[in-house]
């Protein structure tokens, strides 16, 4: 079981959007191969984070609209929201120090 759990759009607003913590988001497809390989480093985020941070997995291929409104043409897509609003934005396998470090500059 992942220690990011998955989101869904009935519950994007209020876990996301409303927030009062920053939200680290995964937008992912199982079929995806850099996604499956960055899901290791996104459960060490969840873990790593925890109660100063949360994060989520959004699967495209069942939460398309969102994928849409946020403009998540390739995948993997990390966005950090802020505030209800995206205040990064990492596309593609990151390395989790490249991760790491656009969080702690935002928290």
């Amino acid at each position: 079981m992942s220690a990011a759990p998955a989101i869904t759009a009935n519950k994007f607003e209020e876990e996301v959007l409303k927030s009062d913590i920053p939200v680290l988001v995964d937008f992912w497809a199982e079929w995806c191969g850099p996604c499956k390989a960055l899901g290791p480093t996104i459960d060490e985020l969840a873990a790593d984070y925890a109660g100063k941070m949360k994060v989520f997995k959004l699967d495209v291929q069942t939460e398309a609209t969102i994928a849409s409104k946020y403009g998540v043409s390739s995948i993997p897509t990390l966005l950090i929201f802020k505030g209800g609003e995206v205040a990064d934005r990492m596309v593609g396998l990151q390395p989790k120090g490249n991760i790491t470090t656009r969080l702690d500059q935002l928290l």
